[in-house]
């Protein structure tokens, strides 16, 4: 393909080099990638409603909330993205031949930078939260409802479909990248393509370091008070085990995306793009939506919980 005038620009070559490779990877790998991350997020979402039934504490509800909205978002990432990927290996379908107006192909790219920022904006969202009702308990008490609480992810849901939603109007273009199976947005020279580039990369940059700055002064906030003179009439159990659910969120959304953004900036920056490292960043910030379940699985099966007082001087000596 080439990038005359009657190509349309999703398969035209105005980012890496697309080639038409369905043997480059296996159905196996996409089917078990997909299915252990749909299983693994259900199972999570009904962990989190029977939680969510039995707690009383206010704050925990307001929690649960919002690792409801992340494990929703991620199911329905792996889902339709997985969908995509799997049927290409099964049918080995050309996009270039069934899909000529790019309107699958804009799609795909839209869901991968859509329920790629979602998690990123709820994990920063869930730290302001956590941030405001561990420093200002009082202030939060009285401004956060369980009806605010689900405005504010139908917000994140909303202003990630917003940036998604940009290349449709001609700020920056998705593009369809090797093997054939995939689109997302395309790194390239081009103002519109660079400046959304930017703008992508910069939105989850900012959603880590954000969730990194608050949740650490989060938890050296709960330290000082669960091990201070105070520590036996202000326990905070619940506290301690939504803040360490929270650290563990992010540092697996750290590992796993900081690799793709940072990759992104510098393609920009140097207009040099590489579509195996492309591809191997995208699998890995992919083990997110995998990882992050596990972590309200394991809470509620383990004993994690019991211990956590201890850790944080909750008991006396």
């Amino acid at each position: 393909m080439n990038g005359s005038d009657d190509t349309p620009l999703c398969y035209a070559n105005t980012s890496t080099p697309y080639i038409y490779y369905p043997d480059m990877g296996k159905i196996y790998f996409s089917a078990v990638f997909s299915g252990l991350g749909l299983t693994s997020n259900l199972i999570a979402f009904i962990v989190l409603i029977k939680s969510c039934q039995r707690t009383r504490s206010l704050s925990r509800s307001f929690f649960l909330i919002f690792l409801a909205g992340l494990v929703v978002t991620d199911f329905m990432g792996l889902l339709v993205t997985g969908s995509f990927v799997v049927s290409f290996y099964i049918t080995h379908v050309d996009w270039r031949v069934s899909d000529p107006t790019c309107h699958f192909c804009n799609f795909m790219g839209m869901s991968m930078v859509f329920y790629g920022l979602c998690p990123l904006m709820l994990g920063a969202t869930m730290a302001v939260e956590r941030f405001i009702g561990i420093n200002c308990p009082f202030a939060r008490s009285t401004n956060i409802t369980k009806g605010r609480t689900v405005s504010m992810v139908l917000m994140v849901w909303l202003f990630a479909g917003c940036i998604s939603l940009l290349p449709l109007t001609g700020f920056g273009s998705y593009h369809i990248q090797t093997p054939g199976s995939w689109c997302f947005l395309n790194i390239s020279p081009e103002r519109h393509d660079w400046a959304f580039s930017l703008l992508f990369s910069f939105v989850g940059l900012i959603c880590i370091t954000v969730s990194i700055l608050l949740n650490t002064v989060s938890v050296v906030t709960l330290i000082k008070v669960c091990c201070g003179p105070d520590r036996n009439q202000r326990r905070r159990d619940h506290e301690v085990e939504m803040m360490v659910q929270l650290i563990l969120i992010m540092t697996i959304a750290t590992v796993c995306w900081c690799p793709l953004l940072i990759y992104i900036l510098m393609s920009t920056l140097t207009f040099s793009t590489s579509e195996e490292k492309l591809l191997f960043y995208i699998r890995m910030a992919t083990w997110n939506q995998i990882l992050d379940p596990w972590i309200y699985i394991m809470f509620k099966v383990s004993r994690m919980r019991s211990s956590l007082p201890r850790l944080l001087c909750l008991e006396a000596p």
